[in-house]
């Protein structure tokens, strides 16, 4: 058997070069050796992780404001967006400028953030909202719908889903007294100007020509339009009451709205379903951040 080694009381350089003889020298110098490699590598992984404060810029950066990465991406976007150039292609000017631009914007959000000034400014507290539901409805943006979802939906709103109706309307104004006798006159097939001139009518002008249903809803209101929607081509409205006279509508043309077939719709049945997915989702998560927050409301508002 091989014997035990003994350590030597010689501290001469021959102990330190013989790996068979104990050394209490050699030991702590290798013990401080791994000390130190340790924590050479412990601090390099320390002051180079994002977030802290290092003299060494990722390489997917290309500044450190405060310990906040200015991103390379935008420091790229910048020089073209202004001066539509590469980094290869653009001038050290160029490319001082963009990032002196990059490096005070960041300033000024972390100045901002300092005053808090989302709380109080309009504009960086909309600017806010819409980037925490935009980010909410991420989800809802990006994935595909099942088929047979957008199916359902589409069963559910056909109303919504069909070509847009046209209609051709005079809109005739008259006093209570001559508005029976210039429908009789009208129903008859009268001409138009005729019966205005015989029953010192006016056409009110609030429609012009052949218009969408949407635009003659517009146009005259809900009461008259929906007097005119149930006209047929070629017929004449009941009298109708309004504020300034009695109405009377000519409907020279009506074609309805035709309800669009699944497969014509689908573009806007898609559509549609994302945004009320999105709707939901955003419903969801303000119900979620109400649910974890204290808010104590004025009691004249209860």
């Amino acid at each position: 058997m091989t014997a035990l080694l003994e350590p030597e009381a010689s501290t001469g350089p021959a102990v330190w070069r013989s790996p068979g003889r104990l050394s209490p020298q050699r030991s702590l110098a290798l013990c401080a050796i791994g000390a130190l490699a340790g924590l050479t590598a412990a601090g390099t992984a320390l002051f180079t992780a994002r977030g802290t404060t290092t003299l060494i810029v990722p390489a997917e950066d290309v500044a450190l404001v405060n310990g906040q990465a200015i991103a390379r991406s935008d420091y790229l976007a910048g020089l073209r967006a202004l001066y539509d150039v590469g980094p290869a292609e653009a001038t050290p000017a160029q490319r001082r400028k963009v990032l002196d631009d990059l490096v005070t914007e960041e300033l000024m959000v972390q100045r901002g953030r300092e005053l808090d000034v989302a709380a109080v400014d309009p504009d960086v507290r909309a600017a806010t909202v819409s980037a925490v539901e935009q980010a909410v409805a991420a989800d809802a943006l990006t994935r595909i719908p099942p088929p047979q979802a957008l199916r359902t939906y589409y069963d559910a709103h056909k109303d919504r889903y069909a070509d847009e109706g046209v209609m051709i309307v005079r809109d005739l104004v008259f006093t209570p007294a001559a508005a029976k006798a210039a429908a009789q006159a009208l129903a008859a097939g009268r001409p138009v100007d005729t019966v205005l001139a015989q029953f010192a009518g006016r056409d009110s002008g609030r429609t012009k020509g052949e218009e969408f249903y949407f635009a003659a809803r517009i146009h005259l209101g809900a009461a008259l339009f929906d007097a005119a929607r149930r006209t047929p081509s070629g017929g004449v409205s009941a009298p109708i009451a309004q504020a300034d006279g009695i109405h009377l509508l000519q409907v020279l043309k009506n074609r309805a709205p035709v309800p669009l077939s699944y497969e014509a719709a689908l573009p806007s049945v898609r559509d549609d379903y994302t945004q009320a997915a999105v709707k939901r989702l955003q419903a969801q998560h303000a119900a979620f951040l109400r649910k974890r927050a204290s808010i104590l409301v004025a009691s004249d508002l209860k």
